[in-house]
């Protein structure tokens, strides 16, 4: 009898072990401190805040935070926890960019006063980065670990589409002035062409990119249900671009107008391409401030 009492005695000790093993983490005042069923979560990149506050106490005189957090990892990140040891993770990044920039052109020589003309260049482009995945997470305390893999989509670019307007009309006159036409030295688009014509507009093929990727990383709770994480991880991925094309404008004998010149527009493609990739990465640096609800 005395050892049948040890015995249901001792399954009890493990199922208290067990239930311990699963029960959350509270703090000295009854909160909860780690995930749990039905919790989400949303994360932001902390490295440009970290740098901030680490920039403050060294008498930093570049500190900017306004531009810091234009750096980094840009995508919005949140999870689902399913149960306490498990969550659905989400990211995605909608951007659209624009910008112009006005080149004035002196047209004079050294020996005369000065005489500005504008030419314009506008740039404009998207993209599209969706991620998703699956996480497993191991520890009970406020350290965790955690593991998983997610699947990652990118359609689009930074820049993919530019637009050029130039002041001055594109003549027999000016042909041979490269003021008119190079408007734009920092453009290789503008900086390669002839003398005898200029870009009009340019615009990239369509780039779409696939990814698969496995990780493992730390997370640790300073507060209840709040937490910084870091993680690693190794993936593929596949990026294709399609053909893009270029507008330029020219004054001359087209081949159509065989006895006197003027201006006309050809239009130049470029190949396609593709490239393939097996790589480790850190999420650029990224260390998460985690908030869960």
């Amino acid at each position: 009898m005395k050892r049948k009492t040890l015995f249901i005695a001792a399954l009890v000790g493990l199922g208290s072990i067990a239930n311990a093993q699963t029960t959350q983490m509270t703090n000295d005042e009854g909160l909860i401190v780690t995930p749990e069923a039905g919790d989400w979560a949303i994360g932001i990149n902390a490295s440009p805040l970290l740098n901030y506050v680490g920039n403050a106490f060294n008498s930093s005189t570049t500190n900017n935070l306004g531009s810091n957090f234009n750096s980094g990892n840009k995508a919005i990140y949140g999870k689902y926890f399913t149960d306490e040891n498990t969550a659905y993770r989400a990211s995605i990044r909608l951007m659209t960019a624009s910008s112009k920039t006005n080149a004035q052109i002196d047209t004079n020589t050294l020996n005369s006063a000065p005489s500005y003309v504008t030419n314009t260049a506008k740039y404009s482009g998207g993209a599209i980065v969706i991620g998703f995945g699956i996480e497993k997470r191991k520890g009970h305390n406020k350290l965790q670990g955690f593991y998983g893999a997610e699947l990652n989509f990118t359609l689009g670019g930074t820049t993919p589409k530019t637009e050029y307007t130039y002041e001055v009309p594109l003549t027999d006159n000016n042909i041979t002035n490269n003021s008119y036409n190079v408007a734009f030295s920092d453009d290789p688009n503008i900086a390669n062409s002839a003398l005898n014509g200029r870009v009009l507009k340019s615009k990239e093929g369509a780039t779409i990119g696939f990814g698969v990727r496995g990780f493992i990383g730390a997370e640790y709770f300073f507060a209840p249900k709040v937490s910084v994480a870091a993680e690693y991880g190794w993936g593929l991925g596949y990026t294709t671009t399609g053909a893009g094309e270029t507008t330029s404008e020219y004054f001359g004998l087209d081949g159509n107008s065989a006895t006197s010149p003027t201006n006309y527009e050809v239009v130049t493609t470029t190949g396609k391409s593709s490239s393939f990739r097996i790589d480790t990465d850190n999420l650029g640096g990224a260390i998460r401030l985690m908030f869960h609800f």
